[in-house]
């Protein structure tokens, strides 16, 4: 019975972490006092790491940015990850397991913490948008299988 319970698929989180966050305020308190509405510039990114044998860090990085006119008026970069154990599954499934699902566990939590920090900064917070990372993930898989790099959807 020991050998049918080897292989039995297994996904179970280990832990959800900030691993990283970062904010700057590079021109206060002048640039407070602009009237300008900023711009806002959002990048997001997904990366998968072995950790040990069926143990994976997966993590989603946020970069918000804005600016008047072509001053920063903050700049925050945040990593939120999280320990998975995928095991006895097909090494297919265990990619769209860490490209997909994954990033779903983790990203609210990554929303949460950039809303905050800049909230905290004195600033109104900005908000995520929901994120498909299935789309994400097909996206990716065909822009690889046509040698192009990948971009994510807007």
């Amino acid at each position: 019975m020991s050998d049918q319970q080897q292989e039995q698929p297994v996904f179970q989180i280990q832990r959800v972490y900030l691993k990283d966050l970062s904010l700057e305020q590079p021109n206060s308190p002048a640039i407070l006092l602009e009237q300008e509405q900023p711009s806002v510039d959002i990048q997001l990114g997904v990366d998968a790491q072995p950790v040990a044998d069926g143990i994976f860090e997966v993590s989603v990085t946020a970069t918000v940015q804005t600016k008047v006119k072509d001053k920063t008026v903050f700049l925050v970069e945040a990593k939120q990850a999280g320990i998975f154990e995928i095991r006895n599954l097909p090494e297919e499934q265990v990619a769209q397991i860490m490209g997909i699902a994954c990033p779903q566990i983790v990203y609210p939590y990554l929303r949460g913490n950039v809303a905050d920090v800049i909230q905290r900064a004195g600033f109104p917070p900005v908000h995520l948008a929901e994120i498909n990372f299935q789309a994400m993930y097909e996206q990716q898989q065909a822009q690889a299988a046509g040698g192009q790099p990948a971009t994510l959807p807007q």
